[in-house]
């Protein structure tokens, strides 16, 4: 696979991102606008309880099915079919054990949690089959249709919840008003779905396949990566669910934390998306015994390149993203925390959540599944021990704290594993350049965070530090680090 297709796939869905993120800021913006802080801390709530099942239902499917495609010349179509219908049992199975849980727990009764939740499943139903999708496009390399298709879902999303704001709602405690913001958000998804339906099928054939064979192999596989990606879901995700069982405050507890969850839910996705397009290629290479050094230690300094920028921007230019993405009453006071607080104690979680995918992927393409669900089963143990001591004397502050130390943890342990089974070889002079590019990125955001007094400023600001990261990136010739990296 040449170095131009990966560079192609890899900008469509970092295109994909940031434009999804300029258009989420903006449905961020208005749901805070919008919606009371009580109602706001339940629109974090329901999407907070459903990623942990969304991930659960996800079962390690999509990562499995890159390999087993990408290997596949011959029945990709059977593969996807078996995939399609084991991701629709597994989705439907667990959406509705989250829908019972939901209305059954006695902490929530009462309150406007469980209609939400039952209101925003669509969200993850409709995304997860479209995700599955997503990898007849992933594997060949045509992700300029998930840019239209992802780009479509936030624009409906952002536009037709823009016109109640337009229409004057401000702070609504009116549930309706709730819960056609979440209904929105499901039809978006099926927007998503749909056109990945349509598109896709003029690349290979989309059908359901009950070939049982086929799907007990493919759930084999899947399996222990399911088990890897649900502790995935329990360190980084739960902690909102948790708040929401631990903390009588949990409305706003979760409208200061939620929406910095789902802000840099947007950082998390972008090593993500690099890897999974480095993914085939690897596999590849690995079947056929060649050398991954170099390929390997391009994919890691791109991983802390992006690692560093989402850590620097989050750390430095917390209040005023914050200010940007919400309004000044999530902002922290001298008698409360606020969502900037959040983002400053995420930022470290975003660098080191490079490193833990980096090692996550490796040891998927490896089939080490024992150290990594070893590993990360112990990352999950550790915070939702430390998050049960913690959220109820600190709230989002303790959860943030606890996200921090198991970061730290998990890098520590699944790096060096994944070095052992596939080594990375990284020059040190572009280990030096990207040592000076993270440094320069900081002074220069010390620097004009100073001018940022309002969102107009915030905006021209990042606009600028677009164009200022690229000179500062080419002035430390970063750039001549990737030009092999298909070689």
């Amino acid at each position: 696979m040449s170095t131009r297709q990966i560079a192609s796939s890899t900008l469509w869905q970092i295109g994909s991102q940031i434009t999804m993120a300029a258009l989420s800021i903006l449905t961020v913006k208005f749901v805070a606008i919008g919606l009371s802080k009580e109602l706001a801390g339940n629109y974090n709530s329901a999407y907070g309880f459903l990623q942990l099942f969304g991930i659960l239902a996800d079962f390690g499917l999509y990562a499995v099915a890159l390999r087993e495609i990408s290997r596949s010349e011959l029945n990709r179509e059977r593969v996807l079919g078996a995939l399609i219908v084991i991701r629709s049992i597994i989705l439907v199975f667990s959406l509705l054990l989250a829908l019972g849980l939901v209305w059954l727990l006695p902490q929530w009764r009462g309150t406007p949690l469980p209609l939400g939740v039952t209101i925003a499943a669509l969200v993850p139903f409709f995304t997860l089959l479209a995700g599955i999708i997503r990898t007849v496009f992933q594997v060949h390399y045509k992700m300029q249709y998930v840019f239209i298709a992802e780009v479509a879902q936030r624009i409906f999303t952002a536009s037709f919840i823009g016109m109640f704001i337009v229409a004057g709602i401000r702070g609504s405690h009116d549930l309706h008003i709730y819960h056609m913001f979440l209904f929105i958000g499901g039809v978006g998804a099926f927007l998503l779905f749909f056109f990945s339906l349509v598109t896709g099928n003029r690349l290979m054939k989309i059908r359901p396949c009950l070939d049982t064979v086929m799907i007990k192999q493919l759930l084999k596989k899947a399996a222990p990566y399911g088990l890897a990606f649900l502790c995935v879901a329990l360190y980084r995700q739960f902690d909102v669910t948790m708040i929401a069982l631990l903390r009588p405050d949990f409305e706003l507890q979760n409208a200061y934390y939620g929406f910095v969850v789902r802000m840099t839910d947007m950082g998390y996705l972008l090593p993500t998306f690099l890897l999974n397009s480095t993914l085939p290629v690897l596999s590849e290479r690995n079947e056929k015994g060649e050398d991954t050094k170099d390929f390997l230690g391009k994919t890691l300094l791109a991983l802390l390149m992006i690692g560093s920028i989402a850590a620097l921007f989050s750390s430095i230019w917390s209040r005023q993203l914050v200010q940007l993405l919400t309004t000044n009453m999530y902002l922290s006071t001298v008698t409360h925390a606020g969502s900037d607080t959040a983002l400053r104690l995420l930022s470290l979680p975003l660098f080191l959540n490079a490193l833990v995918l980096y090692g996550f992927y490796v040891l998927l393409t490896k089939h080490k599944w024992q150290r990594l669900v070893t590993i990360l089963c112990i990352g999950a143990v550790i915070s939702v021990s430390l998050n049960i001591v913690l959220i109820p004397i600190h709230g989002f502050v303790g959860a943030g704290t606890t996200s921090i130390i198991v970061h730290i943890i998990l890098a520590a342990l699944l790096f060096p594993q994944a070095q052992k089974v596939m080594p990375a070889h990284i020059p040190i002079n572009h280990i030096f350049r990207w040592l000076a590019f993270s440094a320069l990125l900081a002074i220069e955001l010390f620097a004009v965070r100073t001018f940022l007094s309002n969102e107009i400023f915030t905006v021209l600001g990042l606009a600028g530090m677009t164009i200022a990261m690229i000179a500062t990136g080419f002035a430390c010739r970063i750039h001549t680090a990737f030009r092999v990296i298909g070689k």
